[in-house]
């Protein structure tokens, strides 16, 4: 991944608090320079970081987006400053940088005023390699500016939108057509706001990512069948296989997408708290396999480095579960288009209230049921 470039706003960076002083000496002042931080110097800041520790604050989402931006920096500041350089490496050396993956264009929405964060995650089968392919997940995830909450905005892949220079198309065709970059600017152009970082995922991730938390457990709202595993309704603890064919399966329902993107929200969900439970924690082990796992199979925007993955992580480092709401960006129903493709036709009175809402910093509106 390439070096930060230009200089970093002050607002929300880490100043050091929430280290220990073992993980401060063993990174050194050196080590923190590098990642953009200032450690720890006083005795009061010692004292209200052990506070913070106390406390636990637990810094979770339902998207794996976040468990990057959110979860690893601030599991690794509770585990010492030391322990963050170590993850910071790991992250840069292993995970896939997407040249050219925001795009600038005329009328592209500018960066929120008041500090607000969208990061888009993509879910697909060809992560990083600018091939032609399927982006089946797609999530963008909003922090406000005053980090309040995390809103988190599924869009079907079957939602028939307007794709700049091919014309009306569902939505995941613009990756099949321009990759990552049209993508980007596809939902930028449909929800009106800006795309700061997009976080690309291959789906063998997650098979990888729930494999090195030695299984996850997912509440699942349906009995069914998939990939030659058996889902009960309720819990269910999922190894790496099941796992895939958890979060892929469609067929098995009959409102088909809507169902698989529930699911995929679940599963997260469960991944999430997998990375902050205590038993992964307390094993750095455990937390280095998992992020070094992850960073292979992600790709991310050339300005989502180490030491912004840390400052957005330390500016988000108070919302607690209880913070995350999901939503599904709202459809009328099926339809078929002219030239005979099945799609999902969007609710421009419900889209109009989601967009109102991401530049107002206001929780998103739930569907009407």
């Amino acid at each position: 991944m390439s070096a930060p470039t230009g200089d970093r706003p002050a607002d929300g960076r880490p100043s050091g608090a929430g280290s220990d002083d073992a993980g401060t000496e063993a990174a050194g002042p050196d080590a923190f320079a590098s990642l953009g931080f200032e450690p720890v110097t006083t005795r009061s800041e010692r004292r209200r970081a052990e506070r913070r520790r106390r406390r636990r604050p637990w810094v979770v989402t339902t998207v794996v987006a976040l468990v990057v931006l959110v979860g690893v920096p601030v599991v690794a500041a509770l585990l010492g400053f030391g322990y963050l350089v170590h993850l910071a490496s790991t992250f840069d050396d292993r995970a896939t940088t997407v040249v050219g993956a925001l795009p600038e264009y005329d009328g592209r929405p500018g960066v929120d005023a008041d500090g607000a964060l969208n990061v888009l995650l993509l879910g697909s089968d060809t992560r990083g390699r600018g091939d032609a392919g399927r982006s089946d997940v797609m999530m963008l995830v909003h922090l406000p500016g005053d980090r309040s909450s995390i809103e988190v905005l599924s869009i079907m892949r079957d939602t028939w939108v307007d794709v700049p220079g091919h014309g009306e198309a569902k939505i995941n065709a613009a990756y099949s057509w321009g990759g990552v970059p049209l993508t980007v600017q596809t939902v930028e152009q449909l929800l009106e706001v800006r795309v700061d970082h997009v976080a690309e995922i291959d789906f063998e991730g997650f098979r990888g990512m729930t494999e090195a938390l030695g299984g996850v457990d997912v509440v699942s709202e349906r009995a069914f069948s998939a990939g030659g595993h058996g889902f009960r309704e309720g819990l269910n603890h999922l190894d790496g296989d099941a796992a895939l064919a958890f979060v892929r399966e469609r067929y098995s329902f009959a409102d088909a997408d809507h169902q698989r993107v529930r699911n995929q929200q679940a599963f997260v969900e469960a991944l999430a708290h997998g990375v902050v439970s205590r038993g992964t924690l307390t094993d750095p082990s455990r937390v280095s396999t998992f992020v070094g796992v992850m960073a292979e199979h992600l790709a991310v925007d050339d300005s989502l480095t180490p030491p912004r993955l840390a400052e957005i992580g330390w500016s988000a480092r108070g919302l607690t579960p209880g913070g995350l709401h999901a939503v599904t960006l709202p459809t009328r129903g099926g339809a078929i288009s002219a030239d005979g493709q099945s799609s999902l036709t969007i609710d421009e009175v419900g889209l109009e209230q989601i967009t109102s809402a991401l530049r107002a910093g206001e929780p998103l509106p739930d569907p009407a049921s």
